[in-house]
């Protein structure tokens, strides 16, 4: 059986297999294992519970859902047992650190992810384009794509999939591929950038309204959940580059392939964690859980000792619904890990008045904003049949302002339908549709909201729509669930490193510093990402003592040399023009 041997202090501690089948024990010299509350169980909170078990820490993850919707072991079921997932979520083809997470969990990729998928853009005009998967388009000759530089690739593979788009209008898109050079040219740029609305930055760079209106939109709003002029231009250049700019392929996505994301990777991994055990710090007691989840507990506060460390926290059972019961306590504690969004970090902060005082940068954390988020699953008395299984609503009215998606799970989970259908009888098709930027729709019943689909979206996009019936339904709504990159919030997101010293964040919204990751914008990657490098920041700044070993973080793909070279000419070029004012002069 094979093991990982991590180093701590003058032992070395023992991980079982990657398969976490059995018990495992870490064997450390008899001293007391560094104990680290992890506030949070998305993916940030567990690539940081990951980290630190295998650093030969004692974890305890800390979460508002139940204990089994953490771990994967209970999945949520709708009141009538069907299974539900809170939105459809993609694994792009960076996606190196997840890969290499499902890897050492002995899963097979092909077992946990469908294959690469193309996705269909609608509006009321009906079908706009197709995004094909790059890695495996053709020209028009029938010719299998060889992967070209970037953006010459992405051209030559999307020419013939734009419906409705003119060329004309297409080609404006150049003016993006200059932004692409300087908008991370210094951090100074960068918050120039960051300052200024995506809206503002299509019009200066010439992007024609209906590129913006008919492609570009929507693709933000289902990436960063808000239109251009709620977004900031640098995260929106992010987001762009990274899933559509960078290489050839980086926008082909695949998805799930089978029941949620939560038991197919979750759930391995925290059976591989809770495996693990740490000897007991005095002879004759027993062996003590290196990870220890605590479901259905909502974190109230965050108290500092006298040394102005963090010591202990309080939580009361009931997750976020009202609760009588007396606030309970994680003490003993080493350090911290706040894998938060802007809601959850200003709900900490307002209960911790020690914390608020001690770091003012999470205060301003908490004071961004976040976004509504809807998820609807239909299950349907008829399959219906469609282009793609992903597919993006564009600019229909009916959206009061949201993004929309609607997803094929009949295609993308086929093995085995029952898996959708719960008990009862496997019938039609079952679509997950999923709303962003929805404060406008969320005071809709949920009655209206299906109706909104069945009767208007999906029968606009696929006709065929029109002759099923819903057999059962559900409908989620997630107010400030989700990280708003508004214009200038990029000072306000928390850092990696707080001023409290055994106090880290993690999330797609935080800060990296020098621990920057190719992995941009609301990205499962980056999340996990971010949660590993909260880890390794605690090892790094000694709050775990000494001896540890920091988790490895692989590299996205590097930036191709044709863009390395535009950016370095760019810096030149901008520098000898900073003394004459006119560097980047469409930026402040």
């Amino acid at each position: 059986m094979a093991s990982a041997l991590f180093p701590v202090a003058s032992a070395a501690l023992l991980v079982g297999s990657p398969s976490g089948l059995g018990a495992s024990r870490v064997r450390v010299a008899s001293m007391r294992a560094p104990h680290v509350a992890v506030v949070g169980a998305g993916w940030s909170g567990w690539g940081a519970a990951k980290a630190l078990v295998e650093a030969g820490c004692r974890v305890s993850l800390l979460d508002a859902l139940p204990d089994g919707a953490v771990t994967g072991e209970k999945p949520y079921l709708t009141p009538s047992g069907k299974p539900f997932e809170a939105g459809t979520r993609g694994f792009w083809k960076d996606y190196p650190n997840i890969e290499n997470l499902v890897a050492s969990l002995r899963l097979r990729e092909e077992d946990v992810f469908t294959p690469f998928t193309n996705s269909s853009f609608y509006s009321p005009d009906g079908l706009e384009a197709t995004a094909p998967v790059f890695s495996d388009a053709s020209i028009a000759t029938g010719l299998k794509l060889p992967e070209l530089p970037s953006p010459i690739g992405q051209v030559a593979a999307t020419f013939q999939l734009f419906e409705r788009i003119p060329v004309p209008d297409r080609v404006t898109m150049l003016g993006l591929l200059y932004a692409m050079l300087d908008y991370k040219r210094d951090a100074g740029t960068f918050e120039a950038y960051d300052r200024m609305t995506a809206h503002e930055l299509f019009v200066r760079m010439g992007l024609s309204k209906r590129l913006v209106d008919d492609f570009v939109k929507p693709t933000l709003l289902v990436g960063l959940f808000k239109p251009p002029e709620e977004l900031s231009a640098a995260v929106a250049m992010e987001l762009l580059y990274f899933y559509a700019l960078a290489h050839q392929t980086s926008f082909d996505v695949r998805w799930i392939k089978s029941r949620s994301i939560t038991e197919l990777i979750i759930k391995p991994l925290a059976s591989k964690l809770k495996a693990v055990t740490l000897p007991p710090v005095r002879e004759g007691e027993e062996p003590v859980p290196a990870l220890r989840v605590l479901g259905n507990s909502r974190v109230t506060r965050v108290e500092l000792g006298t040394n102005g460390k963090v010591t202990q926290l309080g939580y009361k059972e009931g997750g976020w619904t009202p609760s009588a019961l007396v606030e309970q306590t994680v003490e003993d504690l080493d350090a911290c890990v706040l894998a938060l969004g802007a809601k959850g970090m200003r709900a900490i902060v307002s209960g911790s008045p020690q914390l608020a005082k001690a770091a003012p940068e999470l205060c301003a954390a908490g004071s961004l904003g976040g976004i509504d988020v809807i998820a609807c699953r239909l299950w349907l008395d008829k399959t219906v049949t469609t282009r793609t299984p992903a597919n993006v609503f564009s600019r229909f009215p009916q959206l009061r302002g949201a993004g929309g998606t609607f997803f094929m799970l009949d295609q993308l989970q086929n093995e085995d339908m029952q898996l959708l259908w719960g008990d009862d009888e496997v019938q039609g098709s079952v679509v997950a549709c999923d709303f962003y930027n929805a404060g406008a729709l969320c005071p809709l019943s949920d009655n209206d909201i299906i109706s909104l689909l069945m009767d208007e979206l999906l029968p606009s996009a696929v006709p065929e729509f029109r002759n099923a019936k819903v057999v059962d339904a559900h409908v989620a709504r997630y107010p400030g669930a989700v990280s708003w990159f508004s214009p200038g919030s990029f000072p306000s997101r928390p850092p990696l490193q707080t001023s409290v010293s055994n106090l880290v964040c993690a999330g797609d919204w935080v800060r990296l510093g020098d621990r920057e990751t190719r992995a941009k914008g609301l990205c499962q990657e980056r999340a996990y990402i971010s949660g590993l490098e909260a880890a390794n920041q605690l090892i790094r700044s000694g709050a775990l003592g000494g001896g540890r070993a920091e988790h490895p973080v692989l590299e996205i793909r590097d930036d191709e040399p044709q863009v390395k070279a535009g950016r370095t000419v760019n810096k030149l070029i901008m520098e000898a023009l900073r003394p004459l004012g006119l560097a980047s002069p469409w930026v402040r």
